[in-house]
């Protein structure tokens, strides 16, 4: 039954932090009055082309639209997901401290979603400026650091 406890924890965990990251995103633009990406979207129609779904890759609105929700959905499974791995890895490393493991939650996220964003074509991390790098990183910090303190929380 623990198995599945955290795992469950895990995901929730995965949800706090993905939601975190989402108001720490939201606020970077907000503050700076940058606007949003186009990145998950642009990943999503390269996906579909690349797998022949050409009712994705067309250039109307209603598509473009439906691009932009797939990619935010990605984005939700990919928070989730590295939750549910956090819940099952966390249990064995009890005595790795939290900070430690939020920096490598926030990572790992970071890792699954640029490597997404950079095999699918649609941008290249190597090409962005500093201020591209920090507008990813810092959210996936604060991404990290709530998922592994709302796991140690909730798993107590």
């Amino acid at each position: 039954m623990s198995f599945v406890r955290h795992v469950f924890i895990g995901a929730v965990a995965g949800a706090v932090g993905t939601v975190a990251l989402d108001l720490t995103t939201y606020a970077d633009i907000a503050v700076r009055g940058r606007g949003e990406s186009d990145v998950p979207s642009k990943m999503v129609k390269n996906m579909a082309e690349a797998a022949g779904l050409g009712a994705l890759a067309s250039d109307d609105e209603t598509t473009s639209h439906r691009r932009g929700g797939i990619g935010a959905l990605f984005g939700y499974a990919a928070g989730l997901g590295v939750g549910v791995a956090y819940g099952l890895v966390r249990p064995a490393l009890r005595g790795v401290p939290v900070l430690l493991m939020a920096v490598a939650a926030g990572g790992a996220a970071m890792a699954l979603s640029d490597g997404a964003i950079a095999a699918s074509g649609a941008s290249d991390p190597k090409t962005w400026a500093a201020a591209d790098w920090a507008a990813d990183a810092i959210p996936h910090l604060v991404y990290g650091l709530a998922l592994a303190f709302s796991f140690d929380a909730l798993d107590g």
